[in-house]
């Protein structure tokens, strides 16, 4: 498939062998994990796995196999952020349209990440800078280490705070004096000032963040999906709404969740003091 109108044409899409070029991609169990992997520099983006990552998460969208993510980094960190030669070195070069260009792409993989209806999980460990810790921001739950580093340091090269959707996430997250904090002064946050704010739902040890990730990853993919994406929508949508638009939006996506065959199912198994089996639809 090579375009939006083939995906929607087809309905769904698989990913089970789609084969990345810029990180690791694998799925197991209906659970997709990323992995950065450039250990040796901290696992830092470049254009092309931007704009990979973003492709990917734009086919998400419509893929059947995958019902969950997780994202991490190789080795003892996340992302350190744009590489300083690949992505920064060149920008300095570049001219207004072409910088715009670029900020859109970044802005489009945050989009992309909200927009797939599978919860992502982020397994972060060490270093988690700059569009690393964007990453982390836009996913759905994050699992962190007490040794894990969240830098928004865009400030620290002379840029604002404001970087895909930093202003409007993070203050959702932890507040707006702790995001405002965190924006303009470009400092690290800890992990355990992560879990305290709420960045960060759990604190694990680093042997075991990833695998803690892709345990919360796999009871996810076995709950009722089709569900769990609208959750993931109306979280996403509901921003922007009153309370009288917000209640009146769930209760037609509540309505749609109650024709689905998940919803009989709990019910049956609920009849037969069982656990209900999901599938999604």
């Amino acid at each position: 498939m090579n375009d939006d109108s083939e995906l929607i044409a087809g309905n769904t899409c698989t990913l089970a062998d789609y084969r990345a070029t810029h990180f690791q991609w694998r799925v197991a169990d209906r659970v997709g994990t990323v992995t950065l992997n450039r250990p040796e520099r901290k696992n830092p983006l470049t254009f092309a796995s931007y704009s990979e990552l973003r492709d990917l998460f734009a086919r998400l969208r419509y893929a059947s196999d995958v019902k969950s993510i997780v994202i991490h980094g190789a080795g003892d960190n996340f992302c350190s952020g744009g590489d300083v030669h690949e992505i920064i070195g060149p920008l300095v070069r570049m001219k207004a349209p072409e910088l715009l260009m670029f900020t859109r792409m970044t802005g489009d993989l945050v989009k992309t990440m909200r927009a797939c209806p599978q919860p992502i999980v982020a397994a972060i460990d060490g270093v988690c800078a700059g569009a690393g810790a964007i990453i982390a921001m836009a996913s759905d739950l994050r699992l962190g280490t007490a040794r894990s580093k969240t830098a928004f340091l865009f400030n620290r090269v002379g840029l604002a705070g404001c970087d895909m959707g930093a202003c409007a996430i993070l203050p959702r997250l932890i507040g707006h004096g702790r995001a405002s904090e965190l924006l303009y002064t470009g400092r690290s946050m800890s992990g355990d000032e992560g879990e305290r704010w709420g960045f960060f739902n759990r604190l694990c040890t680093p042997d075991a963040v990833v695998a803690d990730a892709q345990t919360l990853a796999a009871d996810l993919a076995q709950g009722p999906t089709f569900a769990n994406g609208i959750t993931k929508t109306m979280l996403h949508q509901e921003w922007a709404m009153t309370i009288d638009q917000a209640i009146e939006a769930e209760a037609q996506a509540q309505a749609l969740c109650m024709q689905t065959e998940d919803f009989n199912r709990a019910y049956e198994a609920f009849v037969a003091k069982q656990k209900p089996r999901f599938e999604g639809n």
